[in-house]
């Protein structure tokens, strides 16, 4: 089943009389399930589309669908409780509050949505223990390390089940080691758990982890490279610089 469909999507910015062009005609697809990286340097667009799938702006022409849904076509405030409800965002910042505990900062969407239920806790906790946090459920920000702080953060995207996981440089404050034991989980959440991620990155060596990887430069798409998960980062490395180079 088609989760997301990015149809001929471009985005100008006009910045002090001059336009800029950060995306230009860019299409793709993803599938229920699938965990497909982004890969592109800097100014290639990819945070633009990230951005734009998840709903943070509009595209100034072309269409982004979510489960069939037109984030272009709805109200910012429309989109703005879509977004909290149907997309679940990493950030390279783990953007937890840091007097918060684990469970208390997983629980924010629901808070913020104005939701309460009786079994919320229970939610936060399995959440947790799926991203294998089940024993630091009560401990703050401050006592876990980078790389725990970053799978609360997931656990906090897994709150609503939603139809999409948008993890933006997701390791980019992370040592090797921790840095592949988030991109396992990944892996693993598309694998075992059927969700549905997107993943922007600069590294190879997390790519490949995807199901496939989409190349962009100056703001298109210029191919896609298969490591079906394989996490052979050399392959990926010079499939890249074949595309992008």
């Amino acid at each position: 089943m088609t989760i997301l469909e990015v149809l001929d999507v471009h985005k100008v910015y006009d910045t002090s009389g001059s336009r800029v062009q950060a995306l230009n005609g860019v299409s793709m697809t993803l599938e229920a399930g699938s965990f497909t990286a982004i890969m592109g340097s800097s100014g290639s667009g990819k945070s633009t589309l990230m951005h734009l799938i998840g709903g943070l702006t509009r595209p100034s022409a072309g269409a982004i669908r979510v489960e069939g849904q037109d984030l272009s076509r709805m109200s910012d405030r429309r989109r703005t409780i879509f977004r909290r409800r149907r997309l679940g965002i990493i950030f390279q910042e783990y953007n937890l509050l840091p007097t918060l505990s684990a469970r208390e900062n997983v629980l924010l969407p629901w808070l913020i949505d104005g939701r309460t239920s009786g079994d919320a806790e229970r939610r936060a906790d399995e959440m947790l223990a799926l991203v294998h946090l089940q024993q630091r459920v009560g401990h703050r920000p401050d006592a876990l390390s980078g790389g725990e702080q970053q799978r609360v953060a997931i656990a906090r995207a897994l709150l609503n089940d939603p139809a999409i996981i948008l993890a933006d440089e997701p390791t980019g404050n992370l040592d090797s080691r921790q840095s592949l034991e988030i991109w396992k989980l990944l892996q693993a959440l598309a694998r075992q758990s059927g969700k549905t991620i997107l993943m922007v990155t600069h590294e190879a060596a997390g790519a490949a982890f995807a199901d496939r990887v989409v190349v962009l430069k100056d703001g298109r798409v210029v191919g896609e490279l298969a490591p079906q998960g394989g996490g052979d980062a050399a392959l990926v490395a010079a499939g890249y610089q074949e595309l992008a180079g």
